[in-house]
């Protein structure tokens, strides 16, 4: 059994973001949560990116059984408006168990897509890694481009946060050693396959498997076999087994691990 540690239901069903679900999309993700277990994946952590997309992720999770929920603003979805986008999230947060929420996030640093304004993320992160905080919830943390400037926002916090992942995990092997000497976790997708990144599978052969969870980031970021269409959970066993051999497991053991890795870190 495999826990899709990272994914976006939402998104899957529907054409625009920043809009709220609709009933005829939740018989859709039914659906893709349907076709997931029969592919052995039987857990979803529905991860937020901004206010309406976080409304959904809690949607989601109180429908279905087997998925949580995230909640946070992404650092691409932080606008001028932002700290009052935060009061929306702190709403959600207050309810945490009734929405089920089982982290913050998907939160961080993004340089790459321009233009952005790096103190207004680097406010933002700090807001939401403070609730976090507050609330005992672990962070799911995006960054790009911005790994040294997302390291020193986090050593200020580290003796305190109580668990967080590195999503989509595509940094160096010293910024590896780095947050898996706090503890944290790495998130493995869909582009372990991909045949030039030579770099990633190396570092995740070095890393131990008590630090490694899966996401597939659905829709986005297929395995090689699927690259060109929408991702899913379903496609979740296909680029673990690469995982697997790399570490020279079983797929049997390494569901088992990571889905233990996921258990502790989400509270699931």
């Amino acid at each position: 059994m495999f826990v899709d540690t990272h994914c976006h239901l939402n998104m899957m069903v529907k054409k625009e973001f920043d809009t709220l679900l609709k009933p005829e999309h939740f018989m859709l993700v039914h659906d893709i949560i349907e076709q997931a277990k029969r592919a052995g994946v039987t857990q979803i952590i529905n991860v937020g990116t901004s206010v309406p997309e976080s409304m959904n992720s809690v949607a989601l999770a109180q429908r279905f059984d087997n998925v949580y929920a995230t909640v946070g603003l992404h650092p691409c979805d932080c606008t001028p408006t932002w700290r009052k986008d935060f009061e929306e999230i702190v709403r959600l947060v207050k309810n945490k168990e009734e929405n089920k929420i089982k982290a913050i996030g998907e939160v961080g640093l993004d340089f790459y897509h321009k233009p952005f304004d790096a103190q207004r993320q680097v406010d933002a992160f700090k807001a939401q890694i403070e609730l976090a905080l507050e609330y005992k919830l672990p962070l799911v943390i995006h960054v790009r481009d911005a790994g040294e400037e997302l390291l020193r926002v986090l050593e200020e916090y580290v003796k305190e946060i109580k668990g967080a992942t590195i999503h989509c995990f595509s940094q160096k092997q010293d910024f590896a050693d780095i947050v898996v000497g706090w503890g944290f976790y790495i998130g493995i997708d869909g582009p372990i396959t991909y045949p030039k990144n030579d770099e990633l599978r190396a570092i995740v052969k070095a890393v131990p498997l008590e630090h490694i969870i899966l996401e597939t980031d659905a829709p986005f970021l297929p395995p090689q076999q699927y690259r060109g269409k929408q991702n899913s959970p379903v496609y979740l066993p296909l680029f673990a087994q690469t995982i697997a051999d790399l570490k020279g497991v079983s797929l049997e053991e390494l569901a088992r691990q990571t889905t233990v890795n996921a258990t502790k870190l989400f509270d699931l």
